[in-house]
């Protein structure tokens, strides 16, 4: 009886915790932190490769959407890390040789759909030492390995204990409202880009969206939120 009734208790617990063990939830969650993280980093990179070159201190958005501090490439980076290396209890070396590999592929396919999708790029390695098309260096590879290995040993534990932590009818709304809002920026943000390309090719816009992309999402105004993407032609970092 006495059994039972612990077991029950445990049944109960486990019920009512909010996005418990490596579920959707969990991962929604672990994407929208490694977005903000990684937007982070880019700007104060940024700021620090700025500076060295100048003397000056500026600063300089740098995120994958429109609206929010979502650099979604390393949010999804952060989770596909995530969900691959925490399913068996991989030793730190096999952690780090798989973060980087799969931050290589990751950051290389997200170039090549961006620069087949939208035709621009935001980052061109061609001149850096051992890259891969211009899309990754084996430099940077390593640095995805360290950072993987961090995630997974030090980050992830942190915020998968943080996330569990939330009210479970709390976390509940804010996952769906999080899940529309970053859904509808992402649209948002990579149809502009494409309007923005089709613009540049002198295709005029032929439905009152394309119309509206053209007087509301202007150069000026992408360039702001997008300052490092640049087209085939234009000046090389």
């Amino acid at each position: 009886m006495e059994k039972q009734k612990k077991k029950m208790v445990k049944t109960v617990t486990s019920d009512t915790k909010f996005a418990e063990g490596l579920c959707l939830k969990k991962l929604f969650f672990v994407f929208l932190v490694g977005s903000v993280i990684g937007s982070l980093y880019e700007e104060i990179l940024f700021v620090i490769q700025h500076f060295a070159a100048t003397g000056q201190l500026a600063w300089s958005l740098r995120r994958g959407v429109i609206w929010g501090p979502f650099n979604v490439i390393y949010g999804f980076g952060a989770v596909i890390m995530v969900y691959l290396l925490l399913r068996k209890p991989y030793k730190k070396w096999q952690i780090f040789v798989y973060a980087a590999l799969l931050g290589g592929v990751v950051e290389y396919t997200i170039s090549f759909l961006q620069e087949f999708f939208t035709h621009t790029m935001s980052w061109d390695y061609s001149n850096k030492w051992l890259n891969i098309n211009g899309r990754t260096t084996i430099p940077f590879m390593v640095v995805w390995g360290l950072l993987g290995l961090v995630l997974v040993k030090v980050v992830y534990p942190l915020v998968s204990d943080a996330i569990e932590r939330i009210p479970r009818k709390v976390g509940d709304i804010v996952y769906i409202i999080m899940v529309v809002f970053m859904a509808f920026d992402m649209l948002i943000s990579w149809t502009a880009i494409i309007r923005q390309t089709l613009r540049h090719n002198h295709v005029p816009p032929y439905t009152p969206i394309g119309r509206f992309y053209d007087a509301y999402f202007t150069d000026d105004y992408l360039e702001h939120y997008f300052p490092n993407m640049q087209r085939p032609g234009d000046e090389k970092w």
